[in-house]
C-alpha cells in the first residue's frame, strides 16, 4: 500500500484546478483529502460516498439517451404496438413531481439528475404514441396540462413545501402505478411490441443503483421506497422482456391465421349443394 501510495501521491498532489475542484465539488474536500491526496482507501465512508456520486453521474449521463432507442423504434416503426400511454402519462407525473420536490429540498444534483431527462423523453415518446393513435388532439392538451403542472409545482408562492410533501408520497404511489398498465399491455398483446429492451433493462440497473446512492446521501424515506418499489416492478417487465423475446404479438398471430383461410367460391358452392347432385343449369331455349 505505501508503494503505491508513493507513486500516486505525486500525480495526485500535481492535478490541475479544475480537475482538483470538480473533485472537490463531487466528493467534498474532506473526501477528496482522504482518498485522493492522502490515498487512505481504509476510509469505507468515503468510498461508499465516491461509488455513490459515480454511480449517481453514471445513471445521469444513461439516462441523457435511455429512452432515444424508444423514440427511435416508434419513428421507424409508425406504430404505438404494445405501449401504454396510460403508463407513460403516470410515471411523468411522477417524474415531475419528484423533480420539483429534489429540487426545492436542494438535494445533491446526482442524486435525482436524471429524473428531468428521462421526462423529457418520455414526454416525447407519449406524444409520439398519441400521434400514432390518431389522437394528435390528446397530445396538444397533454403537453399543456404538463407545462401548467409545472409552473405550479415549481412555484412556491402556488404549492408550499408541506403539499409538496404530501405529493411526493403520492409520486411514489404513481411511480408504482405507472408500470402496471405497460406489465398488462404486454400480458394481453402477448408480446412486447415496440417497447425497446434497451430502455426496459436499463430502468432495472438504473432503479437498483438509485437505492444504493438515496441510501448513501439522502434521508428521505419516501424518495427510498419510491426506488425500491420501481425495482421491483421494473424486474417484472425485464422477466416479460425475456420471457416474450422472440414471441409475436397474440394479435399478430391471430391476424395470420385468418389469412390463411380464406372461404373461396368453391368452396361456397360446394357446401350449398346436397351430396351426388349437380347445381342447377339454365336450359337452353
Amino acid at each position: 500500500m505505501d508503494a503505491l501510495r508513493s507513486a500516486l501521491q505525486p500525480i495526485t498532489h500535481s492535478l490541475p484546478t479544475p480537475i482538483h475542484d470538480l473533485g472537490v465539488s463531487i466528493i467534498g474536500e474532506t473526501c477528496y483529502k482522504t482518498l485522493l491526496l492522502d490515498i487512505d482507501l481504509e476510509s469505507t465512508e468515503c468510498i461508499k460516498l465516491a461509488i455513490s456520486k459515480g454511480l449517481g453521474i453514471g445513471i445521469i449521463a444513461a439516462s441523457s439517451i435511455v429512452k432515444v432507442p424508444q423514440i427511435l423504434k416508434l419513428i421507424s416503426s409508425r406504430s404505438a404496438s404494445g405501449i401504454s400511454f396510460l403508463s407513460y402519462l403516470l410515471e411523468t407525473s411522477a417524474y415531475l413531481i419528484s423533480l420539483a420536490y429534489n429540487v426545492r429540498q436542494g438535494f445533491p444534483f446526482s442524486t435525482y439528475g436524471e429524473t428531468g431527462l428521462i421526462m423529457a423523453q418520455n414526454v416525447a415518446i407519449a406524444v409520439l404514441v398519441l400521434h400514432y393513435s390518431g389522437k394528435q388532439g390528446a397530445a396538444a392538451i397533454f403537453v399543456a396540462g404538463l407545462a401548467a403542472s409545472s409552473v405550479a409545482l415549481f412555484g412556491e408562492n402556488i404549492v408550499d413545501m408541506k403539499t409538496l410533501g404530501y405529493f411526493q408520497a403520492g409520486a411514489g404511489a404513481l411511480g408504482v402505478a405507472s408500470k402496471l398498465p405497460q406489465i398488462l399491455a404486454i400480458w394481453q398483446e402477448g408480446g412486447t411490441g415496440q417497447l425497446s429492451a434497451f430502455a426496459v433493462f436499463n430502468y432495472l440497473l438504473g432503479s437498483l443503483s438509485r437505492i444504493f446512492t438515496t441510501l448513501q446521501e439522502v434521508d428521505d424515506k419516501l424518495i427510498l421506497y419510491g426506488f425500491i418499489a420501481g425495482f421491483a416492478l421494473n424486474a417484472v417487465l425485464a422477466a416479460q422482456m425475456v420471457y416474450y423475446w422472440n414471441a409475436p404479438a397474440a394479435k399478430q398471430i391471430k391476424g395470420k391465421e385468418a389469412e390463411k383461410t380464406p372461404v373461396s367460391a368453391s368452396t361456397a358452392v360446394s357446401t350449398a349443394t346436397p351430396k351426388g347432385k349437380s347445381p342447377t343449369t339454365r336450359r337452353r331455349g
